[in-house]
C-alpha cells in the first residue's frame, strides 16, 4: 500500500512539473511566486528558518526590511522550484537567448585553454539556469545527489547532459570525476554554501557567525593555478531572462590553511548575497551544526 501511494505521489509530482515545463516562463514564474508567497504567509518551516536566518545575518536592519526580504526570498525560491522543469526542457538556443549578456567567465576559457574553470554558485537566484548555460562552454562536471523520485531523477540527468554536463555523485567516485575534469581543463560546478557532512568541512565566518563550510573547493585547487569564479544568476522580472553577477577569486580560496580558505569562500558568497538578499535561499539551517559549545540557533 505504501509503495502504491508513493508511486502515485511521484507520478502526480512528475505530471505537475511537466505541465509547468509547457507554460510560458512568465506564467511559470507567476505560479512559483504564488507558492512562495503562501510559504511565507503560512506557518511553514521555510518561513520560520528564513526569519531566524535574516535576524542572525542582518541584526542591524529593522523588522520591516527583514519581513520584506524574507517574503521576496520565499517568492524567489518558489520561482526557482517551478522554473526547474521549464529550464530542463529548454533547448540550448533558448538558454542563450534568456541570458541578458554572455557571462564574463566565458572569456577565461578563450584566454587560458587547458586551465580548469571552477564555477562556485550559491543557492541564490537561478542556479539551475547557470549550470545548464555554463555547460554550453565545454565539458562540465558537477556534484549531484540523486532525487528520490526515479522519473524526475532521470529527467534531470537527461536535461543536464543535453547541454554537456556530467553529474558526479557525492561520494569518492564523484570526487574522482571532478579531479579528472579538473586535470583535463574542464569546467567544475560547485555549490559553495552547501553544508558538508561531518569532517569534510570546517567552521568559518559567514555574516559574522560561524557556519560549517565545505573544504572541497580548496582541496581541488591545492597546488594549481585554475580559474575560480563565484557566480549569482539574477532572475529578472516578468520572465525577461537572467543576469550574471560574477566575482573572480584569487589564491585566497586555495589557502593551504583550511580555515582561512573556507573564510575566503564565505566572504565571496556573502558579497554576492548582499547584492541581492531577496533571491538567496534563507530557508535552510545554514548555521547548523553550531561549533562545539555554541547553542543551536534554530531551537
Amino acid at each position: 500500500m505504501m509503495d502504491r501511494r508513493r508511486h502515485l505521489r511521484d507520478r502526480l509530482s512528475a505530471g505537475s512539473l511537466r505541465l509547468l515545463a509547457r507554460v510560458p516562463l512568465r506564467v511559470n514564474h507567476a505560479v512559483g511566486a504564488a507558492l512562495g508567497w503562501l510559504a511565507w504567509a503560512l506557518p511553514t518551516r521555510s518561513a520560520r528558518l528564513t526569519r531566524i536566518n535574516l535576524q542572525l545575518c542582518f541584526p542591524e536592519k529593522d523588522a520591516a526590511w527583514r519581513r520584506r526580504v524574507g517574503r521576496r526570498s520565499l517568492v524567489a525560491m518558489g520561482q526557482a522550484m517551478t522554473e526547474f522543469p521549464w529550464l530542463w526542457q529548454a533547448d540550448p538556443e533558448t538558454l542563450d537567448r534568456l541570458a541578458e549578456a554572455p557571462p564574463r567567465f566565458a572569456r577565461l576559457r578563450d584566454r587560458a585553454p587547458g586551465r580548469a574553470l571552477f564555477l562556485a554558485t550559491p543557492h541564490q537566484g537561478a542556479w539551475e539556469f547557470g549550470g545548464l548555460h555554463a555547460a554550453r562552454l565545454g565539458p562540465m562536471a558537477s556534484l549531484y545527489t540523486p532525487l528520490k523520485n526515479p522519473e524526475l531523477d532521470r529527467w534531470v540527468r537527461e536535461a543536464r547532459a543535453s547541454t554537456g554536463a556530467t553529474l558526479a555523485p557525492a561520494n569518492r567516485s564523484g570526487l574522482r570525476q571532478l579531479q579528472q575534469a579538473r586535470d583535463g581543463g574542464g569546467i567544475i560546478g560547485i555549490l559553495p554554501d552547501q553544508s558538508p557532512r561531518g569532517a569534510s568541512g570546517v567552521h568559518a565566518p559567514f555574516f559574522g557567525r560561524q557556519a560549517l563550510t565545505m573544504t572541497l573547493l580548496p582541496r581541488l585547487l591545492r597546488g594549481r593555478d585554475d580559474h575560480v569564479v563565484f557566480v549569482f544568476v539574477e532572475r529578472l522580472p516578468r520572465g525577461r531572462g537572467y543576469r550574471y553577477h560574477e566575482i573572480e577569486a584569487g589564491p585566497e580560496v586555495a589557502d593551504p590553511d583550511a580555515a582561512r580558505a573556507a573564510a575566503a569562500v564565505n566572504r565571496h558568497v556573502e558579497t554576492l548575497v548582499r547584492r541581492c538578499p531577496e533571491q538567496y535561499n534563507w530557508g535552510y539551517k545554514r548555521f547548523h551544526p553550531a561549533p562545539e559549545g555554541r547553542p543551536n540557533p534554530y531551537r
